[in-house]
């Protein structure tokens, strides 16, 4: 974990301990939750509901959505219409999950997000986890919903597919020499400067290695990462995206993201 605390002029004046500081400026950023979709028409409304739930008031929800050929962009544009606080963004096809969540990042930084959520469509993390990270960032730069430490759990998955994730994020923590318990982990909360700082342009990672790219490359930039325990679910309606192309490029691009560590440290 890292412990590098950037400290206002005005805290220090004030005699505030920097993370004092950003507990109160928390609660005046707005926060958006970025959801990335692909053939999600079956579970995009039961989610985007539970998300509007478990937000703070004055969040917003960006849908991103890579052409699915289901419908679900045209489900998106619906409750786009039927709710203020959903935006869509539509792209021409299906370039990976990393592009996905780069385009949402950037879309929200260029509207002044103060916070930005990153999750799955699926319901395989739970909205109502939401505010545990929330109160965790009042303390850290980026909050990682972890499976793996203390308290953390995945349910309905077989034994050999929790081996994988698992050898998967021992890896990647192994050849990164990083202290963090699940890389691979896509539920995230990030403070805005943090991926303002990091190239997102320069990222090339389009599979599950963008996740441990992204927080590879906050790691490096000293900022104070965090994980806190959540049940991860495993989808109840669609078809997973895993494929072995997006196991082979995570084992592959982790040494190469470590490689590439200097040119963003």
């Amino acid at each position: 974990m890292n412990e590098t605390t950037p400290t206002s002029p005005e805290a220090v004046a004030a005699g505030l301990p920097a993370r004092t500081e950003a507990a109160l400026a928390t609660a005046d950023l707005e926060l958006w939750a970025i959801v990335p979709t692909y053939n999600e028409a079956d579970g995009i409304v039961e989610m985007v509901s539970a998300l509007l739930e478990a937000l703070p008031v004055g969040s917003r929800v960006l849908i991103v959505d890579d052409n699915s050929p289901d419908g679900t962009g045209r489900i998106a544009d619906r409750l786009a219409e039927q709710h203020p606080s959903v935006s869509i963004l539509h792209r021409p096809e299906k370039v990976g999950l990393g592009p996905a969540y780069i385009a949402g990042f950037q879309y929200a930084l260029a509207r002044d997000a103060g916070l930005i959520l990153q999750m799955d469509a699926d319901l395989s993390h739970d909205p109502g986890e939401v505010p545990n990270l929330l109160k965790r960032i009042e303390s850290a730069d980026v909050v990682l919903g972890s499976r793996y430490v203390r308290g953390g759990q995945i349910e309905q998955w077989g034994n050999r597919r929790k081996q994988i994730s698992r050898w998967g994020s021992r890896y990647a923590r192994a050849i990164l020499g990083i202290d963090i318990s699940d890389l691979t982990g896509g539920f995230k909360l990030f403070r805005a400067e943090v991926l303002r700082s990091i190239d997102l342009e320069t990222i090339r990672s389009r599979g599950y290695a963008f996740q441990v790219e992204i927080t590879y490359r906050a790691s490096k930039r000293g900022y104070e990462i965090a994980e806190v325990p959540i049940t991860f679910y495993d989808r109840r309606v669609g078809k997973s995206k895993m494929t072995i192309a997006i196991v082979l490029e995570a084992a592959w691009r982790v040494p190469a993201i470590r490689l590439r560590g200097s040119a963003v440290g």
